[in-house]
């Protein structure tokens, strides 16, 4: 029985942890800016249970979430620009939104341009 190793190029393996790691870094900004930064905390952390979906995803290498994060992710663009005169918060998430937006598009390419013989 032979197992079977694919060998992922180095830059497809970066592009995959910087989009984990600013899809975390977005979660965790959600959650402290609602529930600690604003006062009295707001019930609108629930917002960042749909980024909590794809997680396991990312980490199993799949390119359907890389996907459809990529669309996900404008509602907190959004979100960002319409709060940004509440400060750093709201313009990191749209910074971290943007950084996991090229992050999942550039991974999605650069593994259909390694799979082609």
């Amino acid at each position: 029985m032979q197992s079977t190793q694919v060998i992922v190029p180095p830059a497809v393996e970066a592009t995959r942890w910087v989009a984990f790691a600013s899809l975390l870094a977005l979660i965790a900004l959600g959650l402290t800016w609602e529930l600690w930064l604003v006062q009295p905390p707001s019930p609108w952390a629930v917002k960042v249970l749909p980024l909590c979906l794809p997680v396991a995803g990312l980490l199993k290498r799949r390119m359907y979430t890389y996907r459809w994060v990529s669309l996900l992710l404008w509602a907190y663009v959004m979100e960002g620009a319409v709060r940004w005169r509440e400060g750093a918060p709201a313009l990191l998430q749209v910074a971290l939104s943007l950084i996991l937006f090229a992050a999942c598009a550039l991974h999605v390419r650069l593994r259909l341009r390694s799979s082609k013989p």
